[in-house]
């Protein structure tokens, strides 16, 4: 199947009728399967992912060219198992996606949440992010190219509270600009995306009632709290993950990019500031009082 003109997908290489081989992890559902469905409207075969059988079922039926695989991919065998069916069933694995997500519970804080419930949020955000990647990354080095994008937030900052969610998506950050360092003399881009979109996990009561909350409390400012409560369709932020994959981006590799309704954005790579410095060869460490005094002109 040729590409369009306006594709930002050529034609598939010896795989013209089913194009490019991708995965989408938690592409049943929310921004995962907005993702996926843009990706197949430009000609890319889907291996669709979720926990829900289900879902997962109902969203490789409404997607042309895909095949859905349940499951966590947290659990290494599973995650092997979705980059081997990608291969099987398109020749390849070009594109990885990973979008999966759970919500913090309702009011998690340090001073609520138990050892299981941050285990579970790390393992659905930043275990199954490196599963994937390193069941892919070989095959991708092996076959000269590809592109991964991964899936943050806004959270990570610690705005929005929370403790495995922020956690989570933190390390997803430093996870992704690890694999574009180390992948980018093979080829393979790694980027990550922080989406703001009306999900499942950022709608209802309890939702509504947390955002309410952090900005009682000084975490989020007026603007913030607005932007979350009145978040738009996933489909606005597709673009953006479809453009990260396309031939169009070679070039970008191990960035932090938002996308938001209307609003495409990027973090600036963080970099150090110098509060003070003097050489340790010829002098004693700092006081403590010295360091209050270059720290509090801050």
């Amino acid at each position: 199947m040729a590409s369009s003109p306006s594709s930002p997908y050529p034609s598939g290489g010896r795989y013209p009728q089913n194009g490019r081989g991708a995965v989408v992890v938690g592409g049943s559902r929310g921004v995962g399967l907005a993702v996926a469905e843009l990706l197949a409207a430009h000609g890319a075969g889907v291996v669709v992912n979720g926990r829900d059988p289900d879902a997962v079922a109902q969203a490789a039926q409404r997607i042309p060219n895909a095949r859905g695989v349940a499951g966590s991919p947290a659990d290494p065998e599973l995650a092997d198992a979705l980059i081997d069916a990608c291969v099987q069933e398109f020749g390849r694995i070009d594109i990885l996606i990973n979008c999966a997500g759970v919500a913090e519970p309702a009011g998690s804080s340090i001073l609520t949440v138990t050892s299981t419930q941050f285990r579970e949020l790390i393992d659905a955000h930043l275990t199954t992010t490196f599963e994937t990647c390193r069941a892919a990354a070989p095959k991708m080095v092996a076959q000269g190219g590809g592109a991964i994008v991964n899936t943050s937030s806004f959270a990570f900052l610690g705005d929005y509270g929370g403790t495995g969610y922020p956690a989570g998506k933190g390390g997803v950050n430093g996870l992704t600009l690890a694999i574009a360092a180390e992948l980018k003399e093979h080829g393979v881009r790694a980027n990550v995306v922080c989406p703001g979109a009306r999900t499942r996990i950022s709608t209802g009561p309890d939702y509504e009632a947390q955002i309410a909350d952090l900005h009682r409390r000084g975490l989020l400012d007026e603007t913030s709290m607005r932007g979350a409560l009145d978040a738009p369709p996933p489909e606005y932020v597709a673009p953006t993950y479809a453009y990260l994959v396309s031939d169009l981006a070679t070039e970008v590799t191990g960035q932090v990019f938002i996308a938001a309704g209307g609003f495409v954005g990027r973090f600036d790579r963080p970099t150090p500031t110098i509060l003070a410095y003097r050489d340790h060869q010829d002098n004693p460490p700092w006081t403590v009082a010295e360091i209050h005094e270059h720290i509090a002109k801050l």
